[in-house]
């Protein structure tokens, strides 16, 4: 039976919920992420994952900056209608680019709110300053394949 370990791909079922118990994401649809210290899951999670096995579960208790970070207001940013896609709901997430950065991926921020004629975007992400508890399952485990290692190894160069 293999184990988990440095370059192999990992199979994850999960949930995720707040730290009241409210479920935010149930295991719907399985995870699957390299094992290394490449980013592809929560870095607590990882390290409670290394040397586990197929059905092993693990539970980890997720800090906001073990997460998706603290909440930032200065992510959060008001805008006037005319200047965004037409129709504006609250809720849609809208694609931009940052400034005088191009080479950084594209940022996305939610309407929060429509009134007098700005809309409020929020770059947070919506889970950014929860506490979370991430309980999952190992599914599978396997080798990673080289072509899989040259794809995240290319991506930890830039």
């Amino acid at each position: 039976m293999s184990t988990i370990t440095n370059d192999k791909v990992v199979t994850l079922s999960y949930t995720v919920a707040d730290s009241d118990g409210n479920l935010l994401k149930a295991d719907d649809e399985q995870l699957q992420y390299l094992h290394g210290g490449y980013g592809g899951i929560f870095a607590p999670v990882e390290a409670a994952l290394e040397g586990q096995s197929v059905g092993c579960s693990v539970t980890v208790k997720l800090q906001p900056a073990d997460a998706f970070g603290e909440y930032d207001p200065e992510l959060v940013d008001m805008v006037p209608v005319e200047q965004l896609p037409q129709p504006l709901e609250v809720g849609m997430q809208l694609e931009g680019t940052v400034p005088d950065d191009s080479d950084a991926p594209p940022a996305y921020a939610t309407v929060t709110d429509i009134a007098d004629g700005k809309a409020v975007l929020d770059a947070n992400h919506p889970l950014a300053g929860m506490a979370l508890v991430f309980e999952c399952t190992v599914v599978a485990v396997r080798d990673a394949t080289g072509e899989e290692l040259a794809q995240v190894r290319e991506r930890h160069t830039h």
